[in-house]
């Protein structure tokens, strides 16, 4: 018959094994608590990251991953930076309401947002410039003031609100509005004549006018913006992201990893572009 473990031992050496075993556990507890500290601060520190439908600048691609030309550039400096990126795919609405309450650090957005003045900091980068553009067929009268809007119909891209200017066109009784979902549907609209014009960025229209038929495409700018990282306030670390990542830029352009920093240029606007939404 097996004689049990503790028989082996002396009885008055029983309380002493028993509380050099306790000390042998508490000693590997606090070894593997401090393992995972130092893992945890050696770890990089999440970013999470706003982006929207705008290709080929951001969008979501057919794997439902973040894709485009700011994504990919954010994801190399948010790494130069020594943080780790966390894209969240969201409408611009709910773009807005996440950088109020602070549910999102950043935002691959635009320079000069009315309605999240005080809301966010900008960064001091500006990677390209961005055009708001009036389309239209050929046979239509170019945009030259935004007065021409009047006693037309139209089309703008769901879920965009043009730097505040979408509040603008819905408030007057005299310019029609007929929401596309996408910025193909908007052109195929207007070219069925759905309408006069079509509200657009310059990028993603260009990105898809591929087929034989988009030669009638004609194009008027109304305004120009700047690229930007939009830090939300309501993050207690907004004006050290911001530090960071300007930096970070800044020191892959000095190695030629990435575009030159473009000057903020002066904003162009279209005569008759309302003086509260420039």
């Amino acid at each position: 018959m097996r004689r049990p473990w503790n028989s082996f031992l002396p009885l008055a050496l029983l309380p002493v094994f028993i509380a050099r075993l306790a000390i042998a556990f508490v000693m590997l507890a606090v070894i593997v608590t401090l393992a995972r500290t130092a893992h945890a601060e050696t770890a990089p520190a999440i970013v999470r990251i706003a982006y929207t439908e705008f290709p080929p600048i951001e969008y979501r691609n057919e794997q439902g991953e973040p894709a485009g030309l700011f994504v990919e550039l954010t994801r190399k400096v948010v790494e130069e930076a020594g943080f780790e990126a966390e894209f969240i795919y969201l409408p611009v609405s709910r773009i807005y309401l996440y950088l109020k309450n602070g549910t999102v650090d950043l935002w691959l957005g635009l320079s000069g947002v009315p309605s999240l003045k005080e809301e966010v900091l900008e960064s001091w980068v500006n990677v390209f410039p961005v055009q708001l553009s009036a389309w239209y067929r050929e046979t239509t009268e170019p945009l030259t003031h935004l007065d021409q809007l009047n006693n037309k119909s139209v089309i703008v891209i769901g879920g965009y609100t043009y730097g505040g200017l979408l509040s603008w066109l819905k408030a007057s009784d005299l310019i029609r509005l007929t929401e596309a979902p996408n910025h193909r549907a908007a052109i195929d609209m207007l070219k069925l004549n759905r309408g006069d014009y079509v509200l657009d960025y310059r990028q993603p229209v260009q990105n898809i006018l591929n087929q034989p038929s988009d030669s009638i495409i004609r194009e008027s700018g109304i305004r120009t913006r700047n690229s930007a990282w939009l830090f939300s306030l309501a993050s207690p670390r907004a004006a050290l992201l911001r530090d960071e990542l300007d930096d970070a830029y800044q020191r892959m352009v000095n190695r030629g990893e990435v575009p030159p920093i473009q000057e903020f240029t002066s904003d162009f606007f279209i005569p008759g572009f309302p003086e509260e939404h420039r």
